[in-house]
């Protein structure tokens, strides 16, 4: 019997040979991967799912276990296991979500985030010794080729909250990222409120200091992303005197502002120094900074005094702000 021409139509595709690319491919990422973990885990105290969970952690700041489980795929007895051990290490807390009593709410404690913020260094520490012998144009092409997988195989969830809109993420502060707040804050300072020289050089002051005198314990920086690009920062510094917290050097980029960035960072700096033992937290800040103002009031900051001052080239009225913890 003859077949007709147009049999074949409806006939799929031989994807054998692309099949087999594509298994060539992962057997070659995942030995990569895993031979990097293993150098890695060598220092650690963490197994790679453990390292996982600690990530989502940071990334996510508080989580409910329930959204946990289902975002890395662990089976639910497994993880209530491990969180029960990062417990005993005193790495995060587990409360009862507000909204439903029958979920729990888990964050990192202050221990947690320092040991956070070391596995994030030493992964990206792993991830740049990948590319320091690529050219910028092999670089280019490579990262093009794994943003390209991601979208064609899933949903890019750590980069879109949904479909075209860029997802506002917080971390702690890389190397680097201390450098661009002295530099974002000159820059922006001076275009909107005309302030000179004189800001850029206290603010270099402050992040030196805090820099010199960092304790994981005490003191905090938080990194706002909102499409993978730095867009704000805020600093949780020791104030000097006992129990007093002082929030410092909150920074939102023009672009950024209207998404929650400003909210998100100073409620990170306030559940940072409640968890950390504080009894109150401060700020100094003017009044012409109206946006700021009213983030601070919204997270339950009041104002204790005001005087006017000659700073930064301008006539200004200073503010100090209390919050009781």
């Amino acid at each position: 019997m003859t077949t007709p021409p147009d049999a074949t139509a409806d006939t799929p595709p031989d994807i054998s040979s692309d099949a087999r690319e594509l298994r060539r491919f992962n057997r070659f990422w995942v030995n990569l991967i895993c031979a990097q973990d293993y150098g890695r885990h060598l220092y650690s105290p963490f197994t790679h799912t453990e390292a996982r969970v600690m990530y989502e952690l940071a990334r996510r700041q508080r989580v409910e276990s329930t959204d946990l489980r289902v975002s890395l795929s662990l089976d639910a007895g497994y993880l209530s296991r491990l969180l029960s051990r990062f417990e005993d290490r005193l790495l995060i807390t587990r409360t009862r979500s507000e909204e439903d009593r029958r979920r729990q709410r888990i964050m990192l404690t202050p221990l947690g985030w320092e040991a956070a913020g070391l596995l994030e260094e030493g992964s990206q520490e792993a991830a740049g010794t990948l590319l320091t012998d690529l050219s910028a144009a092999d670089r280019a092409r490579l990262l093009e080729s794994m943003r390209a997988i991601r979208v064609l195989l899933g949903k890019d969830t750590e980069d879109l909250a949904d479909a075209g809109t860029p997802r506002l993420t917080l971390r702690t502060s890389r190397p680097g990222d201390l450098g661009w707040m002295v530099e974002r804050n000159a820059a922006l300072y001076a275009a909107e409120y005309g302030f000179d020289l004189s800001y850029e050089a206290l603010v270099a002051r402050i992040v030196a200091e805090y820099a010199e005198d960092f304790d994981p314990q005490w003191d905090r920086t938080w990194i706002a992303e909102l499409g993978g690009e730095r867009v704000g920062a805020v600093m949780c510094v020791r104030d000097g005197l006992p129990g007093v917290a002082r929030l410092r050097l909150l920074l939102v980029e023009p672009s950024a502002r209207g998404h929650g960035v400003g909210r998100q960072l100073v409620d990170s700096c306030v559940e940072f120094a409640r968890e950390a033992g504080y009894g109150e937290m401060v700020l100094w800040t003017n009044s012409i900074l109206d946006a700021a103002r009213g983030i601070y009031q919204r997270a339950g900051f009041e104002l204790v005094s005001e005087s006017a001052h000659h700073s930064f080239g301008q006539d200004l009225v200073g503010q100090d702000w209390r919050l009781t913890l």
